[in-house]
């Protein structure tokens, strides 16, 4: 079965970007340093092998084609709490129809995250149809 790899960020600050993962458990594994020894960004390590690769950039683009991504936590007013203390603006608490409790914010980069708390019942753990009001 394919795993996520990463999602890689660009940033012009690397320091503010890892502050705020930080804030959500996330870790340094390794960095990426230049010929002139500079830090040029970072992987940070979810418990799964899977991680966000933070790149320095001059001049960040804008988000593009990606909406947004998520990530799955084991309590979502334990993250609220946490990144609202980190000073990032925070939904409230809503579930959802596929069965999920979830907050959002955005990262000082501007990306939109949802932090996804499952439930016995969701349906990213027991399939099934959710249906929603979208018109592409």
């Amino acid at each position: 079965m394919p795993k996520l790899a990463h999602v890689c960020i660009e940033t012009d600050d690397l320091d503010k970007t890892e502050k705020f993962y930080e804030a959500i458990g996330l870790e340094r594994r390794f960095e990426f340093r230049n010929l002139e020894d500079e830090l040029v960004g970072f992987y940070l390590a979810f418990d799964d092998n899977s991680y966000i690769e933070v790149i320095k950039t001059g001049k960040p683009k804008p988000e593009g084609n990606v909406r947004h991504f998520a990530i799955e936590v084991e309590d979502v007013d334990d993250i609220h709490e946490k990144l609202t203390a980190a000073g990032a603006t925070v939904s409230d608490k809503e579930f959802c129809k596929d069965r999920i409790w979830m907050v959002t914010c955005r990262d000082p980069n501007g990306i939109f995250i949802e932090f996804q708390q499952y439930t016995s019942d969701s349906m990213q753990l027991k399939g099934g149809v959710c249906e929603v009001d979208y018109t592409p």
